[in-house]
């Protein structure tokens, strides 16, 4: 462990993106700011899913989206491929510079249907990108290109590459936003709560069409959300957010199992699981959410947590690991299913 805020994966190379001390803040009003992310850190393997959890409002979809520098963060690293030859620090270009690493990222929105163009046909949507990037390829092959996606996602190609967005449901908007996102062969696909917007029996489609996508095409997952049973399922390691914080990292399953921090035993008391986990009486924490204009001091949580003395007041708890792929920010963590200091 290394500094506030950090959970890098200690005995792993193979690390695709490291995220260090990320802060994203928007000033509104006069001298009034909100604190969106503050000091937030992790690293993603090659090849794995990271879950990103918690309420609306937590900043998980900001963070995402501070990855692929839209916007830039106000402070802090993003580097893609750390330790490599293709190794490109995102927060430190801009210009065309950043615009030729953008490729390597890619991300897939929450509303299918908004986040495609509604004026242009399906094939000029998800082939706009191999125009722009594929030098060599000339149209037919950019067609057969755009062809073999759409098939790869489920949808047919003659029938659909000549039709435009309205004219598809939800869940075959999604297919297409997919079709589009890994027809570059991203490194990374970023989904930012992609599922929530769709019916439940789509959403086990999409999600395993994103598991299919992932093996085809040899992608990592970013995977945004905040139904608790949907990340767990499709997640490898999980990081609960709140208030703009890291609250706990861990495998899918041992977080789930085993979880450490006050916060995460709320989320997973208050799911509707057949059989929790833990307490449901956890589930009830008071007050509301705070601002994050005017985060309170000391642990975030302190405030709804039923734990918090004086000391979660005036100091704030860093991720510490409890084992070698397990970290919680908290002073009174629950290891094995007990309060502990």
């Amino acid at each position: 462990m290394a500094g506030s805020g950090t959970a890098h994966l200690r005995g792993h190379d193979d690390i695709v993106l490291r995220v260090e001390n990320l802060v994203m803040e928007f000033p509104v009003g006069r001298h009034q700011v909100v604190h969106a992310v503050s000091d937030v850190s992790f690293d993603i393997r090659r090849g794995e899913t990271l879950g990103i959890v918690g309420e609306s409002g937590c900043g998980k979809s900001t963070t995402a989206r501070a990855i692929v520098q839209l916007p830039p963060p106000t402070s802090g690293r993003v580097v893609l491929d750390p330790g490599t030859d293709q190794e490109a620090e995102l927060t430190a270009l801009e210009g065309e510079d950043l615009r030729q690493v953008r490729p390597r990222l890619q991300m897939i929105f929450q509303d299918p249907i908004s986040s495609l163009n509604p004026r242009r046909q399906v094939r000029d949507v998800v082939g706009e990108g191999l125009h722009i990037w594929s030098e060599g390829l000339d149209d037919e092959q950019i067609r057969a290109r755009v062809d073999e996606v759409l098939e790869a996602v489920g949808i047919d190609p003659t029938v659909a590459a000549n039709r435009r967005p309205h004219e598809f449901s939800g869940g075959q908007c999604q297919r297409i936003s997919i079709a589009r996102a890994v027809v570059l062969e991203p490194e990374i696909l970023i989904c930012d709560e992609p599922v929530s917007a769709l019916d439940v029996s789509v959403q086990a489609q999409i999600l395993n069409l994103l598991e299919e996508m992932k093996h085809r095409y040899g992608l990592t997952l970013v995977f945004i959300g905040h139904d608790l049973s949907v990340v767990r399922n499709i997640s490898d390691r999980v990081i609960v957010m709140y208030l703009g914080k890291v609250c706990e990292v861990g495998g899918a399953d041992a977080l789930y199992s085993a979880p450490a921090h006050p916060y995460t035993r709320v989320l997973l008391a208050s799911a509707p699981e057949p059989a929790s986990t833990v307490d449901e009486s956890e589930a009830a924490i008071g007050d509301e959410i705070p601002s994050p204009m005017d985060p309170p001091s000391g642990c975030r949580f302190r405030t709804r947590c039923p734990r918090a003395d004086d000391r979660c007041a005036t100091e704030e708890p860093v991720l510490k690991a409890l084992d070698d792929d397990h970290f919680v920010a908290c002073h009174y963590p629950s290891v094995a299913g007990t309060s502990g200091a």
